[in-house]
């Protein structure tokens, strides 16, 4: 676990300049969680301090755009920074979970939790996107013009629900895929509006979003139910939840307890692989030359179905996928709460005030990054990943709060997109890759591409 030493007297160190933007501007870039961020460190540097309106109305905010500054964020181990932004709070409106915990409830459930996500456990569950990856590719080339972003989403979801949940969403997988969005915007679209309605109003998008909501719950109320009528049934993450205990306690966690982490992991464990895969794919279709290493590599393989044994064998595969993360990442920004003062790269940051880790702006600052806008997988070689500071790539967010499924991920976009590429041969149709924040970064609508059997 990463480290941190927090500053002894935070009062001896200067406060961060505040952003001088009108104040309209300032609202947009503070919306925009990926391009926000970039914008607010070219106008102020990479931290600094962002007013929204009055201080009893909206608290200010901290941008965070240097390596350094996301260490001193995210690397710490105590309760000095913590999950109680406004976009914390708002998502406990779906339950308390892994995600949106404070630091002291946070820490024991990470504890039960995180061994069913080590690098050798997540194997042992995560062969399952292989085979559903076949499935569904099988049927691309009879359609010769798909929408990768609703392709991936469906088959992400049937790979969730095979590996994670046991159990087959079938064709009800592309049916949640509006109800997943709706429950992420939610909470979002709150927290990012300076003055909100009070949450047990019955506006329209509440009653929107507690019927979605009824839906998701549906679903992992079934996996939890099916889970009780046969234990030795192959759903990991519902049986860790299952066994674990409250070490306050020492009783078993509720299932209203297990069906608010099991929400959780459907959510995001959902949006980021899928989008990473879409990412992936539209920029392989634009870059013919590094889709045909892909597929070279896949081939020397064989054509039986992929495994988690044949990763380390798949290494520019890996590379692509860690090149869409960066230009792509699930969290375009990680946000938390000073909980006291602290020095965040050279400066104090008061208590109170809302941190945001711009780990878009991070991504494609040219200052760490050669040509950053252009797909060049390469950069993730050993070779030129060398001596990279640890800090400038945070696709999972960093330090104890990072994503607990980030080795889940990363194996199923791997085995994901060998499978598809290998299969067939991927034109994208448009230039530009339109994205969204309904909580983690997807994309804002249909990725159109041309397909056909490689064979």
């Amino acid at each position: 676990m990463t480290t941190t030493t927090r500053v002894a007297d935070p009062q001896s160190y200067p406060l961060p300049p505040w952003v001088q933007m009108p104040w309209l501007e300032r609202l947009r870039a503070a919306k925009a969680y990926h391009t926000g961020g970039e914008r607010i460190r070219d106008a102020a540097g990479p931290v600094a301090l962002v007013k929204l309106g009055p201080r009893g109305l909206t608290p200010v905010g901290a941008v965070v755009t240097s390596p350094q500054g996301a260490r001193d964020v995210l690397a710490g181990t105590d309760a000095s920074i913590d999950k109680e932004m406004i976009l914390h709070v708002q998502a406990r409106v779906h339950g308390d979970n892994v995600f949106n915990m404070a630091h002291e409830r946070w820490l024991p459930r990470r504890r039960a939790l995180q061994p069913l996500f080590t690098k050798k456990h997540v194997a042992t569950f995560a062969g399952h996107m292989a085979l559903a990856a076949q499935e569904v590719v099988a049927k691309w080339p009879l359609k010769r013009q798909v929408d990768l972003n609703e392709e991936c989403r469906t088959l992400t979801l049937r790979v969730i629900g095979r590996s994670v949940f046991g159990i087959e969403l079938g064709d009800r997988a592309q049916q949640l895929g509006p109800h997943i969005e709706r429950v992420l915007r939610y909470p979002t679209g709150r927290a990012t509006t300076p003055v909100r309605a009070p949450a047990a109003l019955p506006t329209p998008a509440r009653w929107r979003y507690r019927r979605s909501l009824t839906v998701i719950q549906a679903v992992v109320e079934e996996a939890l139910a099916a889970f009780r009528a046969d234990p030795s049934r192959d759903a990991p993450l519902v049986r860790r939840l299952v066994e674990t205990t409250d070490p306050a306690t020492g009783q078993p966690l509720t299932d209203e307890a297990i069906r608010d982490e099991l929400i959780i992991f459907l959510l995001a464990g959902h949006d980021t692989t899928a989008t990473t895969l879409t990412y992936a794919l539209w920029a392989l279709g634009h870059h013919r030359e590094i889709q045909e290493r892909v597929a070279a590599e896949v081939a020397e393989l064989g054509k039986r179905t992929l495994t988690v044994d044949d990763v380390p064998h798949l290494t520019h595969t890996v590379q692509v996928i860690h090149e869409a993360l960066r230009l792509c990442p699930p969290a375009a920004a990680v946000g938390r709460l000073a909980m006291t003062d602290i020095v965040v790269d050279g400066f104090r940051i008061p208590a109170g005030t809302n941190l945001i880790v711009g780990v878009y702006a991070l991504h494609r600052d040219p200052a760490l990054w050669e040509d950053p806008e252009r797909f060049d997988p390469d950069r993730f070689s050993p070779q030129r990943s060398k001596g990279r500071n640890r800090w400038q790539y945070l696709p999972f967010g960093g330090g104890p709060r990072s994503c607990i499924g980030d080795h889940f991920a990363m194996l199923e976009a791997t085995l994901g997109l060998a499978t598809l590429v290998r299969a067939v041969e991927i034109t994208s149709i448009d230039d530009e890759f339109p994205l969204a924040l309904p909580f983690t970064m997807t994309a804002d609508g249909p990725i159109p591409a041309k397909v056909h059997n490689r064979s």
